[in-house]
């Protein structure tokens, strides 16, 4: 059960269909909830976030809490499934992203609750070396008590990922384990992230020191995208989900509602599963429009490469959004193209 040589949008629909269905039949298990437990003991072995100072009540609440959103994205949120041609150009703008001190409204996400599915994995290299693979990503609208609203922000790796190293160890382990195994779903929990709802996103915290026996420089996979993670701006999985969310609102993506077949449908049905999915794909470009009669601004006599970039506009209700820039070649066709990472042009 995964995206593995599925080319039709029939077939993403289906395997995205059946993908939920077992989600939501482990999320907030038994197995599930030891998994969880065990993921985050050693984050709150100190104090917890709720002001109390107990360790165990501080592992069970957020246990209970990341349980509760990831069930309600997996069975009622909308699906998304970025085409794998677009995982390159999400990936560069999240890693091109800080998203320090903005303010992120309600309607920055396409919906309240979601999943978005990647056919193809982005590779996270944590500071300490360990790499993990993000397969999907969950977001959950969640309140607080004192009436502030955030994003619950959920990265899993799947399990069959034969490039992950840690899901080629989980698999080892769980073969000795065939109960354990059978608790889990098709994908484990990676890390999780929160991004607030009309209020400043706070800068990052000061990085913990690395001690040097603690780094386990892992390899990545050939040809597949990788983010180090320096730890010192926006998290990588809280990055790459905004980054999806403003690139597939953009004119240079179309996401079609993509219906699975029958028997999908009737399986979602009986598992109270949403199983309309949108496919996330490249819009096919048009050749450029012959430029008006104004007298052009700039005369480039070469071609060179502009990197991808983050471009701030302002709506007309004056509320600041970003715009992806893809990279792309700049300058008249049939002039020469310089090669190098910069590129210096004097014109007049």
């Amino acid at each position: 059960m995964s995206f593995h040589h599925v080319t039709s949008l029939t077939s993403y629909a289906r395997i995205a269909v059946d993908l939920r269905i077992r989600m939501t039949e482990t999320a907030g298990g038994t197995v599930d909830r030891a998994y969880l437990r065990a993921l985050f003991t050693s984050r709150f072995e100190h104090a917890d976030a709720t002001g109390r100072n107990d360790p165990q009540a501080a592992v069970a609440d957020v246990v209970d809490a990341i349980a509760r959103a990831s069930k309600a994205a997996w069975s009622v949120g909308e699906s998304f499934v970025l085409a794998p041609a677009m995982t390159a150009i999400v990936a560069a703008a999240g890693e091109a992203l800080d998203l320090t001190g903005d303010l992120l409204t309600a309607e920055s996400a396409p919906c309240d609750h979601g999943v978005l599915f990647l056919p193809e994995p982005i590779y996270h290299r944590r500071p300490t070396g360990v790499v993990a693979a993000i397969g999907a990503i969950t977001w959950t609208s969640m309140s607080v008590t004192s009436g502030g609203r955030f994003w619950l922000i959920c990265s899993y790796g799947p399990v069959d990922d034969p490039d992950d190293p840690a899901a080629v160890a989980l698999r080892r382990d769980l073969a000795r384990n065939h109960q354990v195994r059978t608790g889990l779903g098709p994908y484990l929990l990676n890390d999780i992230a929160n991004l607030p709802i009309a209020r400043p996103v706070p800068a990052p915290p000061d990085p913990a020191p690395i001690d040097e026996h603690d780094l386990d420089w892992q390899s990545t996979p050939e040809g597949r995208y990788v983010i180090t993670d320096d730890g010192h701006r926006t998290d990588v999985t809280a990055a790459l989900l905004y980054a999806f969310w403003r690139i597939q609102a953009q004119p240079i993506t179309v996401a079609p509602k993509t219906p699975a077949d029958r028997p999908a449908r009737r399986r979602a049905q009986r598992a109270s599963i949403v199983h309309e999915t949108r496919v996330v794909m490249l819009r096919r470009t048009s050749p450029a429009t012959d430029p008006g009669d104004g007298v052009a601004k700039w005369h480039y006599r070469v071609r060179f490469f502009v990197r991808g970039h983050w471009r701030r506009l302002v709506d007309k209700q004056g509320h600041p959004y970003r715009v992806w820039v893809q990279a792309h070649i700049k300058g008249p066709d049939g002039a020469p193209l310089l090669l190098g990472e910069k590129v210096a042009v004097l014109a007049r």
